[in-house]
């Protein structure tokens, strides 16, 4: 690769595209400063997309253009920028590196064909960034590897090319190889060697870039030397992957297989996932019209990686979950896109990014908009026509008009009201609907309240909006602590949420602590009488009533029991006695927390003939409870969760100390894949309310979980105490 020279695309113009094979869909991993974006910037000014300065024609980025992006000087949100090269269009998919926001980054998978992973030679690589290449080799998605910050004064490219091959490379490290070698300018001052410029190890050809473009060139002696020593190893990696079983023989017998065979034979190896080569690439100095390693990595993507067409047929059903024949990628097939992501603007209102992978969508046409199946998030599920606005092709913050989409590429949709992240577009006359992709569950709470009257008139469709966009994101109303939460996947995902509802929606919200349901209950039986009588002219109130209270076993309830005698509680005011119990248990008796799993029995009481009142006797059941409980051991319940826990198996030790710590009991543990562990436990819910934060640092950002509720059991005394103190304060 390396031998040939593309026709860059215009600036200002949308690429355009009437056949899937002239389009790539290309996703950016890698983790928080790794250069994703900055890489993206360096790909379209190489391609004539932006000016010198990485801006579009308006003077805002091509990338992380959003105001919160800008602010907290990282991407939060998956974006697309496509630019032309050869008269192929090439939708770039960058990606945030940070895990809160690992949503938009299995978005962009879902959108994608191929994969470039890009690795900081600084940095190296982190354990998430291994665990979404694991997700790629599981699913075949092609990949490849791109090292950035060369300029870095502790950069190794031997080093980390080295480290990509042990990291990416497990089950065959032949199979991780660059295809470049980095050309040294003079040291500097501080004994640093710049990269300036590229040895092509297949083409043995220089690719010298000190000028600000790529000037192609004869190597030097020493640098033939250089190429001739690495050139070897890789020409055997292709030759492994080839699907012609007479190459290696020939190879070995001491023939020179030409370049444009081993070319050929490469491609096909990326394009199956097969074969994954490390490149380099650096952003373009002042004044330069080109980044170093660009037009290499340009070529390799157009020509390496896979068009929508090599793509396996996407299953389908109908909505009501008839199978349907799975669609492929025909733009005179029947319409099936999804939508990868959706976002406000203050100006168009709602935009869906789609992926179109069979038909062709165009625009102010009804499709039919089919559910996700994320109710239990606060996305309901969809079923129902609706009429697309505009069709555009985004590039920063300016949307550029199409008059088609066809199957394989990407666009903007307008006006889609209804349609939110995850739901299938399809004919009105043929519904159909794809399988959801896997969104991480979101484990950390966020409890919130209005902070004024005027944003508590606004914080229900401010909410709804917000959640619309975020699947990742999970809207609870508590009924049993009242409180609104908005459950995330970390803090930077929480501080996002927050400043989106202030922006976007002028909702200002204030956080507050986030409750646990808690219960009480008896941890003995006891007695208690209800007195109600007052007298104040005219019709008086009296009512009186005495009752037994015991405890019963776990998730009993409440149950009321009549064993009046006599006619000491008249029949009528009996349920009125129950009422007023049940009434003064949901209130709780000791802290303020409902009272569960005792029996409550009405043994005796007196009415007046003229006095007595459903009110009264209600007043005296509460009372009746009350002072049962003055007497009786009260006990709080907390809620305790089941927790699997999967981690690395380096970790296991660490992550078992940590839950033991929070009075976690470890009810097991059990291999889960090479390397994994998975770890279940049993856990106060109070404990991991921010799990999701301290289990990432402990495991180093490997680490998953999943929580279910187990049930309520008795609190520590020490700890109960301190509860009871808390609610009389707030008291």
């Amino acid at each position: 690769m390396g031998a040939t020279s593309h026709q860059a695309g215009a600036a200002g113009r949308a690429p355009t595209v009437d056949r899937p094979s002239s389009v790539r869909n290309v996703v950016l991993v890698g983790h928080t400063g790794a250069g994703k974006t900055t890489l993206v910037e360096a790909l379209a000014l190489t391609a004539g997309a932006v000016n010198r300065a990485g801006r579009v024609e308006d003077g805002t980025a091509v990338s992380d253009y959003d105001d919160i992006e800008h602010r907290q000087q990282r991407s939060v949100q998956l974006s697309l920028v496509p630019v032309e090269w050869g008269g192929i269009k090439i939708n770039l998919l960058d990606t945030p590196g940070y895990a809160d926001f690992v949503g938009e980054l299995r978005a962009g998978l879902r959108a994608a064909d191929a994969a470039l992973f890009v690795v900081s030679s600084s940095d190296g690589i982190d354990g998430a960034t291994r665990m979404v290449w694991d997700e790629c080799a599981a699913v075949g998605m092609p990949r490849a590897i791109v090292i950035t910050h060369l300029e870095a004064a502790r950069a190794d490219y031997a080093q980390m090319t080295t480290v990509c091959g042990e990291s990416f490379g497990a089950e065959d490290p032949d199979a991780v190889i660059p295809l470049y070698l980095p050309l040294y300018g003079p040291r500097g001052q501080d004994g640093h060697a710049p990269v300036v410029g590229l040895l092509g190890l297949l083409s043995r050809r220089v690719y010298d870039y000190t000028s600000g473009e790529r000037v192609e060139r004869d190597p030097e002696p020493d640098e033939l030397a250089l190429i001739s020593d690495a050139r070897s190893r890789l020409i055997e990696g292709i030759i492994a992957e080839s699907e012609d079983e007479s190459l290696m023989d020939r190879y070995l017998g001491g023939e020179d297989i030409d370049v444009k065979t081993l070319v050929d034979d490469l491609e096909r190896a990326v394009a199956r996932g097969t074969f994954h080569p490390v490149l380099m690439a650096a952003p373009a100095a002042d004044g330069a019209r080109q980044g170093l390693g660009t037009v290499e990595l340009l070529e390799l993507v157009t020509g390496g990686f896979p068009t929508p067409l090599e793509r396996a047929a996407v299953p389908v059903t109908a909505p009501d979950g008839a199978d349907r024949p799975a669609v492929t990628c025909d733009p005179d097939g029947p319409l099936v896109a999804e939508v990868v992501k959706t976002s406000s603007d203050p100006y168009v209102g709602r935009v869906s990014l789609v992926r179109v992978f069979s038909g062709t969508l165009r625009p102010e046409e009804t499709v039919h908009v089919s559910g996700h199946g994320l109710a239990d998030r606060g996305h309901e599920d969809h079923d129902v026509d609706e009429r697309i606005g505009a069709l555009t092709s985004p590039f920063g913050k300016q949307q550029r008009t199409l008059t088609q989409v066809i199957a394989g590429d990407l666009a903007c949709v307008a006006k889609l009201t209804r349609a939110e992240t995850g739901d299938t577009l399809s004919s009105k006359d043929r519904p159909l609907l794809m399988e959801p992709w896997p969104m991480p569950d979101p484990l950390l709470p966020l409890a919130i309240e209005a902070h004024s009257k005027a944003d508590e008139d606004k914080l229900s469709q401010g909410l709804a909006r917000l959640v619309a966009e975020d699947p990742t994101m999970r809207l609870e109303q508590n009924p049993h602590t009242h409180q609104v939460v908005l459950w995330c996947l970390g803090e930077a995902h929480q501080d996002v949420a927050l400043e989106r509802l202030r922006t976007r929606y002028g909702v200002q919200v204030d956080p507050v602590p986030h409750k646990v349901s808690l219960r009480e209950t008896f941890g003995s039986a006891a007695a208690g009488r209800g007195r109600h009588v007052k007298q104040s002219g005219g019709h008086g109130q009296f009512a009186i009533c005495e009752i037994e209270v015991e405890p019963l076993p776990p998730g009993s309830g409440i149950e009321f029991v009549d064993k009046v005698v006599g006619g000491a509680v008249p029949r009528q005011f009996i349920p009125s006695v129950e009422k007023g119990v049940r009434a003064q248990a949901a209130r709780g008796v000791a802290a303020g927390y409902p009272l569960v799993d005792v029996r409550v029995t009405l043994v005796d009481g007196k009415a007046h003939s003229v006095d007595s009142s459903d009110a009264a006797f209600q007043t005296a059941g509460a009372l009746a409870l009350r002072e049962a409980a003055a007497d009786a051991r009260i006990h709080l319940l907390e809620p305790v969760a089941e927790l699997a826990v999967l981690v690395p198996d380096e970790y296991v030790g660490p992550v078992m100390s940590d839950l033991a710590g929070r009075r976690g009991r470890v009810v097991g543990t059990e291999q889960a894949g090479p390397g994994r562990t998975r770890i279940r436990a049993e856990i106060p819910e109070i404990e991991i309310g921010r799990y999701a934060v301290e289990l990432r640092s402990v495991s180093h950002g490997t680490g998953r979980f999943t929580r279910a509720y187990a049930r309520h059991e008795p609190m520590p005394p020490q700890i109960a105490e301190k509860v009871r103190e808390q609610a009389e304060k707030g008291s």
